[in-house]
């Protein structure tokens, strides 16, 4: 899966994450590498809940595709 990210300089210093296609999924990191990093261990807590809750459901069937 991908998903686009905006990353920005903080004010603070470091980067800020932000994912516009998941709402309230941000991150940071001190450097570009750690902000990508932490991007993308947020994206896929943010969707993990989702794939366990359908997985729970009788006759639903979770299929993984491409984008």
């Amino acid at each position: 899966m991908n998903v686009r990210v905006v990353l920005e300089p903080s004010d603070e210093g470091g980067y800020t994450a932000v994912v516009p296609s998941l709402p309230g999924c941000i991150s940071e990191g001190e450097t570009r590498d750690e902000a990508l990093a932490n991007i993308r261990e947020a994206i896929e807590l943010y969707l993990e809940p989702v794939e366990d809750d359908l997985s729970s459901i009788p006759g639903v069937e979770v299929i993984e595709i491409a984008i």
